[in-house]
């Protein structure tokens, strides 16, 4: 999608919930505009369309303000802190980092419009566009993936959602409701199903098409749809047809798969991506819209203004502080005698300073000793052209599904359909990829646990961990210290707005 960014794909919905308002000013006509019943006819139609939907979910700075699908679901885990300048420095992040967030929380608020305009913007694709060519066909199977990937978001994280299929009058919007969680996963696996009917191979698309959904793509996905739900045998079966296509392999390690070079690499299943050839600086940066860069690379760096400097064999340089690693990860690490993938994902502050860097110990907000490298402010990561500024042009591409995680997810659905053996297998075919020892005669929780610390160490800084936490009963135990509360956590609260305009019921805990 690097090479064909389209901010505004398709005329329409700002969110699914959004109050009707400014009427006489709607109603009038604006010149030059393409009537919707013109649009979706044809194969560049429907390739704007698409490329539309795809768009919305890089919008993470979307129109001046921070939201983070990453962010907010690395925020409630046991990975880092919020960070920043001080407690008033972006505080719905900082909410989440803290188990204090309520229904009016801005980044809880905007990551759900942002999944239901892609919601919206795909069902416009199903239901308008014919499928009267193979082009066509194949982006009708990407909106059904795209649709299914954002409401599996939903699920997971709200529990009971809006299932929406299909354009709502604003006068219908208070009588929508929840639909229960399983008829969600239903729908859900309906679209994967006849997503992966006629996606393509990997291999089939171009280079500009990488960041298309393929066949693979969907059926990952619907191997951890089915394992959230405790499918396991039907989890273990869609991972195998992954894993058996020929289309994926591991990575030499994490550095490879999160390089610049790695993306869209062996290991890439889904990625957002994004570009840094808008070369902006500081007059031309989008502060009030949303840029091609991936800036929050940017907020995630160790932060510059509190003395930062980078070591001396080292790209890492600074940034503005926020998603601090915490010392509990870092020891993780250190325990396991996980030596490469530490460095490659975490560095503390003593590691800094052997190195010949600098950051204070004390006086910064929320520092707990370490920093995350897996999505680095490296120098190589940002526009070379001259006058454009590092700092706000991080090409980083979010990898939302990769291979690494397939094997991880497999070895975990065979234990749990009772192929132990199988599973330990998939377990020991990622840590030999990672310099780790292979774990021999472990079964049972024994196995379990190893499968448990393997999510932590490969996928660290993913936005699985609270997630797999709250799926193995597992939070109080690990996040119950840090404010976490059973009953209530393991869920987002329902947005204010929604809950006012929409008359949706409020999930247990929130105001």
């Amino acid at each position: 999608m690097k090479t064909f960014i389209i901010k505004t794909a398709i005329l329409g919905m700002a969110t699914l919930f959004l109050a009707s308002g400014c009427k006489k000013f709607l109603d009038q006509e604006v010149p030059g505009r393409l009537d919707e019943k013109e649009f979706y006819k044809t194969d560049a139609d429907a390739n704007l369309a698409i490329v539309g939907t795809y768009d919305i979910m890089q919008s993470d700075y979307y129109k001046g303000g921070w939201n983070s699908m990453l962010m907010l679901k690395i925020m409630p885990s046991d990975e880092s802190n919020a960070g920043g300048a001080n407690g008033g420095d972006q505080p719905g992040y900082q909410e989440l980092d803290k188990y204090s967030a309520t229904s009016q929380n801005d980044k809880v608020s905007v990551v759900w419009q942002k999944c239901y305009i892609a919601v919206y913007r795909a069902n416009k694709i199903i239901n308008k566009v014919s499928p009267e060519s193979d082009i066509r066909k194949r982006i009708i199977a990407e909106a059904k993936f795209l649709r299914a990937y954002n409401y599996f978001e939903l699920v997971s994280m709200w529990g009971d959602v809006p299932l929406v299929t299909d354009e709502i009058d604003p006068n219908q919007y208070s009588s929508v409701g929840r639909t229960p969680k399983a008829a969600v996963y239903e729908k859900i696996e309906s679209d994967l199903k006849e997503a992966i009917a006629v996606l393509p191979l990997k291999s089939a698309y171009s280079k500009a098409d990488r960041f298309r959904a393929a066949k693979g793509t969907a059926q990952a996905l619907l191997g951890k749809v089915y394992l959230y739900q405790k499918k396991w045998a039907d989890a273990a079966a869609q991972f195998d047809l992954v894993i058996n296509s020929g289309q994926y392999q591991l990575a030499e390690s994490v550095g490879d798969a999160f390089s610049r070079a790695g993306e869209f690499g062996k290991e890439s299943l889904f990625e957002i991506s994004y570009t840094s050839t808008a070369a902006y600086d500081y007059g031309n940066f989008p502060w009030g819209d949303t840029p091609e860069s991936n800036i929050h690379v940017q907020l995630w760096g160790p932060r510059s203004d509190a003395g930062y400097k980078k070591a001396t064999a080292d790209s890492l340089v600074g940034g503005w502080g926020m998603n601090l690693a915490k010392r509990k990860l870092f020891d993780a690490y250190v325990n396991a005698g996980d030596v490469v993938r530490r460095k490659q994902i975490i560095m503390s502050r003593e590691e800094l300073i052997a190195g010949g860097g600098e950051f204070p110990a004390t006086g910064v907000y929320d520092f707990d000793g370490c920093f995350q490298r897996k999505y680095g402010s490296y120098i190589s990561q940002s526009a070379s052209t001259p006058n454009a500024v590092i700092e706000v042009n991080y090409g980083t591409n979010w990898r939302f599904i990769r291979y690494a995680d397939v094997v991880l997810m497999a070895a975990e659905a065979n234990f749990r359909a009772g192929a132990e053996s199988k599973g330990l297998g998939f377990l020991n075919l990622l840590r030999s990829k990672r310099n780790m020892s292979q774990l021999s005669g472990l079964g049972g929780d024994a196995l379990f646990k190893a499968i448990v610390l393997e999510r932590q160490l490969e996928l660290a800084f993913e936005g699985f961990r609270w997630l797999d936490l709250v799926r193995w009963d597992l939070a109080q135990q690990e996040l119950g210290p840090l404010g976490f509360v059973k009953g209530k956590h393991e869920l987002l609260p329902i947005p204010y707005n929604d809950v006012i305009t929409a008359h949706l019921a409020q999930n247990p805990g929130y105001n």
